[in-house]
This record gives structure tokens, C-alpha cells and sequence, in this order.
């Protein structure tokens, strides 16, 4: 099943990226400044990463559950919802983001706990996707099911993580620096 394959290649890229930044997060913790420009790479990257392939994917994938599994809507419904106010919560701390590198005076204790929090979240999040919504996948779609779901990915996805990519220099950097959290 290849596109399962490349859902959870997708959570060990996300989940590198969170490891950058929660040790930013460490840092500013710490009572020192983190290169907030890494920073701002991170959050910008998760959001476009979220509004272009994310969100058409989880629609895609929850659609699908709901007619061959109806049973499965309860933990659609709850993991769209989860996925809504996590997208909150990072657009927020993109704002704070902003101020900062603005030189707004934003108390960085509080942002701190505010990039803590979000982390935290994120990796239920996915925690929650690959313990529930995967093994729905795996266990309601057929390979034709998954290949429909290949194909009915927005046709720049591709094109767009390869973007995002060549935007984010910055960010990969400091990703081929970094091991894989454990």
C-alpha cells in the first residue's frame, strides 16, 4: 500500500520538523533568543505544508471512510476537529511570530508555553492519525480505494512540496543537522 507508505513517510517528515522546533522552543525556555526567522520558516512551512496537502488529504481520506465505513465518523468528525483548532493554535503563534520579528514586545514566557502547547498537540495529533485513522485505511480501503486517493490528490501537491522545499533552505538545513527525535 504505497499511499500508506508515503502517509506515515509524511508523519517522520513532521515529525523531524516538530523536533526543530521544540528545540527552538528549548532554547527560548532557557531564557535565550532562537533564530526566530528558523522559527517563522517552520510555522510558515506547516501551514502551507497544512492548507496544501494536509487538508485536501484528510478530506479525501475521511470522505471515503464515511462510505465504506460509516462506523468511522465518529473519529473523522473528532480528528477534523482536533486538526481545525490545531491549525488555530499554529496560526495564532504565527501572528506572535510576526510581532516578534516586527519588534512588538510579546512576553516570551508566554509565547514559550504557547509553542509548547501547540507541539504538544501536533504530536497527539499525529499520534491519534496513525493509532486510529490509519488503521481505518488499512483496513476499509482497497489498493483501487488508495489509488483513487493517489490521483485524487490536488495534481500540485507534488509540485508544491518541491516548492516548499527550495523556500524553506533554512529549515532543511537544520534538518540534516538534526537526528531523528526518538
Amino acid at each position: 500500500m504505497p499511499m500508506l507508505k508515503q502517509l506515515r513517510r509524511d508523519h517522520a517528515n513532521m515529525a523531524r520538523i516538530l523536533h526543530v522546533l521544540q528545540l527552538k522552543q528549548k532554547t527560548l525556555a532557557q531564557g535565550e533568543r532562537p533564530n526566530f526567522q528558523l522559527v517563522r520558516e517552520v510555522v510558515d512551512y506547516i501551514l502551507d505544508y497544512m492548507a496544501g496537502f494536509t487538508l485536501p488529504l484528510e478530506q479525501i481520506c475521511t470522505d471515503r471512510l464515511r462510505e465504506v465505513a460509516p462506523a468511522s465518523e465518529d473519529i473523522a468528525e473528532r480528528l477534523s476537529g482536533d486538526y481545525r483548532k490545531l491549525k488555530a493554535r499554529l496560526s495564532r503563534l504565527s501572528r506572535d511570530i510576526d510581532m516578534i520579528l516586527m519588534d512588538v514586545a510579546v512576553p516570551m514566557d508566554q509565547f514559550s508555553s504557547d509553542l509548547r502547547d501547540y507541539l504538544d498537540s501536533h504530536r497527539t495529533y499525529l499520534r491519534q492519525e496513525r493509532e486510529e485513522l490509519f488503521p481505518l485505511i488499512s483496513e476499509h480501503f482497497s489498493d483501487e480505494d488508495l489509488e483513487r486517493l493517489a490521483h485524487a490528490l490536488p495534481e500540485h501537491a507534488t509540485s508544491e512540496l518541491e516548492r516548499l522545499q527550495g523556500a524553506y533552505p533554512e529549515l532543511y538545513a537544520e534538518l540534516r543537522e538534526e537526528p531523528m527525535p526518538a
